[in-house]
């Protein structure tokens, strides 16, 4: 389980809608997902959307929670924050932050993106180490990718068979290539009722949060909203997998289909 919200917020920002003039999303937006290993209610994780500033730049500032809760929190605790800070304007990245706790493995980072000058420091807090980066075109983080692709991509130019791709920094790994393969529609039943799908299958490199014999799924509504609907990755022992249990704030409707 010590990967479950890493497989969560990894996999969440790659949904699709048009530009940032219909913008899928607003401050206020608040996401709940409730997560399952095995037969086990393992844990709950968040996504609340506000608006903010980093110097004289308007960013809007999303910050992430997850927490094992009940029998699972026995075996192993879990207590995970993400925040990211990202321009309204233009959806770059300005300000990561990733403080973990997951059953005594632990990591505090703050990376700072300077886009003027095409440098990104990581500061690696709990190792007193700093590591620069140079950026690349669309770069973004684990959770303004979430945002930032949301706005950036038209359903109408889906490809089934074809992935997404999009350049992810947030750790001290390094730039890496993330894709997501589409691979069509289709209506889960959820708690709230039906609904209308997009699914997808990213595709990691091996050796980083995922090994090449996972498989791992994601279904995003297909109403402008683009929220995911579940995440599931079925692991070499058991599987893991992510419903949304809650929402709020979001800008448009959540269409369900009505028998």
């Amino acid at each position: 389980m010590k990967k479950v919200f890493t497989i969560l917020l990894l996999t969440l920002g790659f949904f699709v809608q048009a530009q940032y003039e219909s913008s899928a999303f607003k401050p206020g937006e608040w996401l709940k997902f409730r997560m399952h290993y095995g037969f086990l209610n393992a844990s709950y994780a968040t996504l609340h959307l506000k608006s903010d500033n980093i110097g004289d730049v308007p960013v809007y500032h999303v910050v992430g929670k997850g927490q094992t809760t009940g029998l699972a929190s026995l075996f192993f605790k879990v207590d995970d924050t993400y925040e990211s800070y990202f321009g309204k304007e233009d959806g770059k990245p300005y300000r990561f932050i990733r403080k973990i706790d997951e059953g005594g493995y632990t990591k505090d980072i703050e990376i700072n993106f300077d886009h003027t000058a095409d440098k990104a420091v990581l500061n690696d807090k709990k190792n007193k180490k700093k590591y620069n980066f140079d950026l690349q075109d669309s770069i973004q983080d684990l959770l303004s990718a979430f945002y930032y692709l949301r706005n950036n991509y038209d359903p109408d130019d889906l490809v089934k068979g074809e992935a997404v791709k999009l350049k992810m920094l947030y750790d001290d790994d390094g730039v890496f290539n993330f894709k997501l393969k589409y691979l069509g529609t289709e209506i889960l039943k959820t708690k709230f009722g039906k609904v209308e799908c997009f699914k997808f299958r990213p595709l990691v490199q091996s050796g980083r949060v995922f090994k090449e014999k996972e498989s791992l799924s994601l279904w995003v509504s297909k109403d402008k909203n683009r929220i995911p609907i579940r995440i599931q990755a079925d692991l070499a022992v058991g599987s893991i997998k992510a419903d949304l249990d809650g929402y709020n704030g979001l800008k448009h409707q959540f269409k369900i289909i009505m028998d």
